[in-house]
């Protein structure tokens, strides 16, 4: 019996020896060079900014700063698109931001959509829009005795931006919606009458 446990134990000590090694060799990852790019533009976080960067020939050559970007700065859904309107070529920058305010008796979950519209020959800003929805959780007495509910709450504010196929724009809300129409000589959208 002593022989069969012995024999049992060395076989398994064998297979261990025998068995695959992790490999040791360094693997190379490429540290993501942008959140979102388009032609020669690249959308990244860069020295404590969330910035548009222009390269050319590969290297950077300028660089439009969007805001300042916090330690907890984290965006989602980040997207640059190029889009032609009157004729000139113009951006849109979008990005997504989730935050959360949690109390003991409520918890926010806030979420918020930019839109900023680039028009890069001169690095200008022509368009931006904020659309943020919050979504409330809280627990609310019931007449001042011990029971408790939870209610559930969807609030929304500022417009949901569409951009459209000949390149202008559309701001939908609850009871409105807003055209806008690129301006070359102003170099701004401005509110279709």
């Amino acid at each position: 019996m002593k022989r069969i446990v012995l024999l049992v134990l060395l076989a398994l000590l064998s297979t261990n020896a025998f068995s695959q090694k992790k490999s040791t060799a360094k693997k190379t990852t490429t540290a993501a060079s942008g959140l979102a790019k388009a032609d020669n533009l690249v959308a990244e976080v860069k020295k404590g900014n969330f910035q548009v960067t222009i390269n050319e020939n590969g290297k950077e050559k300028d660089a439009m700063i969007v805001k300042a970007a916090e330690a907890n700065f984290k965006p989602t859904n980040c997207k640059l698109t190029a889009f032609t309107a009157a004729g000139i070529k113009l951006y849109l920058l979008t990005w997504t931001e989730i935050t959360q305010i949690k109390t003991p008796k409520r918890t926010d979950d806030i979420t918020i959509v930019y839109s900023i519209v680039y028009e890069i020959t001169n690095k200008k800003q022509v368009f931006s829009n904020t659309q943020t929805t919050t979504y409330i959780k809280e627990v609310v007495s019931l007449g001042g005795t011990a029971a408790t509910e939870t209610q559930e709450k969807v609030r929304k504010d500022g417009f949901e931006m569409v951009l459209n196929a000949d390149g202008t724009i559309t701001q939908k809300g609850k009871k409105q919606d807003i055209k806008w129409v690129y301006d070359v000589t102003k170099m701004e959208y401005l509110m279709k009458k």
